[in-house]
């Protein structure tokens, strides 16, 4: 193929200045993608895969630079190009759509505003014809009354919605390649679905180039190609997309794969890989992953392996597959078999911790110069369910339904915003009517995992504060020192070192941020844990330590979760019941194995219909 066709990294190297050194983001990327191909990067939080996206759109942090290597576009080379024509090559030749709307949408304009501009600045359309453009897509994509929702600020729409505008300003200016750093991660599956298939058609009409970075591996599967997986700033291991899923190679990939949580695997734990991705500041001798690796060699911890043909299109970077190595499959380590124990579910008929009754929440409308009230939006209408000691009620629907709402009216936090009607009832408490000490006896009891991990961790407070400052207000009794140590010991089951408790939240990744934000919900002890997708922004390994976490603490302490989440995989291994909304109401309900395996609303069968699945291994 011509290499006007590609878009390619080659031995691309990005270092980062750090107080602990200097941090080898990249060191010696290569990938290229062709004209219509899906390309799709994978591997842990921490590993390199947003990185790689920001090299290659060069946006990295003002502390970031490209060492060394190329980035070109068919025969440009975009590292050579000065500022003011690179930024006529983003938008225009290659898009981005970026992991957190929140922070990539202008909060003070209105969304159709910030397509028209993207529009303007990137095709021949303008005024009417850009605006007419822009509601086009934002149907496209998915956003209800599109000629309404036009002229709404980011603040008014939902993380899935946010979503998906951010896709449309993307796609609406029709680029050659579009570098897509976790498109799905905020989307119900049925959006999903919608966005996947719309990406698709696109590829087939325009013969665009898509570099999808994705901890999903059922919509790599669906979608992919070729498939990358990084670990520790390197590419490990690179393959067809059917061949990575049905025979991988590098013992990283199949422990990845053995993590993924299904109903096949419920009620023991997952395998969730241990330790974590080491700090890039360190200096390497022998294979990364060697630390963690089940199937390591002596020569592991000294010979840094590099990227061995393993077949037609097939590269691996271990020991195992070197030249003249003697080839087989890899096993599952025994350390790790024996953990996987069963767990016994001895929770049937454990009395009920939360009862919701007849749950309504209403919003003002405003309109006019002044915002004067004039009427009420109905976001959740007559909800009613129960959450039993110990046991997880998961909450599922489209991005829009009243999920996140309901969760944050029971957790208190829309006082004062909205009307709500109906009684939630914590052993025999109402949490609507609690006040003073009863509501902050209340607040011990409830607490919440939010979706976006940047935008509820307060930037200026480092982890160790964040986490401190919650058994603070809600345990003062406890001494400085039972607050240390209770912090570490959280931290290091969640996965986080104990250094990285002295950091700020940007000093991390989006994975790693959401574990900072379920360990601060997680510390003052909870007895209901509101989840709302506290593993959305996780890639698969993690995903699994966190789920496994959760079970064991549910096991241990007694603890209820109301789990909000898109994802099917995750209902199908940790849930005992499932309610189904759609439109503010539920529309399903019951358990888990029922509901999901035997669903009676023409929604729910739908929303079952459009999940990604991954065909098992062998």
């Amino acid at each position: 193929m011509n290499t006007r066709e590609l878009l390619q990294a080659i031995d691309l190297k990005v270092e980062l200045d750090a107080e602990a050194g200097v941090v080898r983001a990249l060191d010696g990327v290569r990938l290229s993608i062709e004209r219509g191909e899906t390309f799709a990067l994978v591997g842990e939080s921490g590993c390199g895969k947003s990185m790689t996206a920001l090299a290659l759109m060069r946006l990295l942090p003002e502390n970031g630079r490209i060492a060394d290597g190329q980035v070109r576009l068919g025969d440009l080379d975009l590292l050579g190009l000065p500022e003011a024509t690179m930024r006529s090559v983003r938008g225009a030749r290659i898009g981005m759509i970026f992991q957190e709307p929140s922070t990539s949408l202008n909060p003070v304009m209105r969304v159709g505003d910030q397509i028209v501009e993207a529009i303007e600045t990137h095709t021949a359309l303008r005024g009417a014809a850009a605006r007419a453009k822009a509601i086009e897509w934002l149907g496209r994509v998915g956003i209800p009354e599109p000629e309404r929702r036009i002229d709404e600020y980011p603040f008014r729409l939902s993380g899935g919605q946010k979503q998906r505008v951010m896709i449309a300003m993307t796609l609406a200016a029709e680029p050659d390649f579009l570098v897509a750093d976790e498109p799905t991660t905020a989307l119900d599956v049925t959006i999903q679905a919608q966005i996947l298939d719309l990406l698709r058609t696109l590829q087939r009409e325009q013969k665009m180039g898509l570099l999808l970075i994705t901890h999903d591996l059922g919509v790599v599967a669906g979608m992919a190609h070729r498939v990358a997986l990084m670990y520790a700033g390197q590419i490990i291991e690179v393959a067809p997309a059917d061949e990575f899923f049905a025979a991988p190679k590098h013992p990283y990939a199949r422990a990845l794969l053995r993590a993924l949580p299904d109903a096949d695997r419920r009620g023991q734990p997952l395998e969730a890989i241990a330790g974590t991705v080491p700090p890039l500041w360190t200096e390497f001798q022998g294979c990364r992953f060697a630390p963690r690796c089940g199937q390591a060699l002596p020569a592991c911890t000294t010979l840094a392996p590099e990227l061995f043909d393993a077949g037609a299109q097939r590269q691996v970077r271990c020991l195992l597959h070197a030249p003249g190595a003697e080839s087989g499959r890899v096993t599952v380590d025994a350390a790790l078999s024996a953990a996987l124990e069963p767990l016994a579910d001895d929770r049937h008929g454990a009395p009920q911790l939360l009862q919701v009754q007849e749950l309504s929440v209403a919003f003002p409308t405003r309109k006019g110069l002044l915002q004067r009230a004039s009427g009420a939006f109905l976001a959740v209408r007559g909800v009613s369910f129960e959450v039993a000691r110990g046991r997880t009620l998961a909450l599922v629907g489209e991005s829009g339904c009243g999920k996140t709402t309901t969760g944050k009216a029971i957790v208190q936090l829309l006082r004062g915003q909205a009307r709500i009607d109906g009684k939630a009832l914590l052993e025999g408490r109402n949490l609507f009517e609690l006040q003073g000490e009863a509501l902050l006896a209340a607040r011990r009891d409830v607490q919440i995992i939010f979706q976006d991990p940047f935008a509820s961790l307060n930037p200026r407070m480092r982890v160790f504060e964040l986490l401190e400052e919650g058994l603070q207000a809600l345990h003062p009794q406890m001494d400085a020192a039972a607050r240390r140590n209770r912090i570490e010991d959280l931290s290091e089951r969640v996965g986080l070192r104990r250094e990285a408790l002295e950091r700020f939240p940007h000093e991390f990744s989006g994975g790693q941020r959401q574990r900072i934000a379920i360990a601060r919900a997680l510390a003052v002890q909870p007895k209901l844990v509101v989840c709302d997708e506290p593993t959305s922004a996780l890639d698969v390994s993690v995903q699994a330590q966190i789920l496994n976490l959760l079970r064991e603490l549910q096991r241990d302490l007694g603890l209820s979760y109301l789990f909000i989440t898109h994802n099917i995989g995750v209902v199908e291994y940790i849930a005992d019941e499932v309610a189904v909304m759609r439109g503010g109401a539920i529309v399903e309900q019951g358990r888990c194995g029922a509901v999901l395996g035997r669903p009676q609303h023409g929604y729910t069968r739908e929303l079952l219909a459009a999940v990604p699945r991954l065909a098992p291994t062998t």
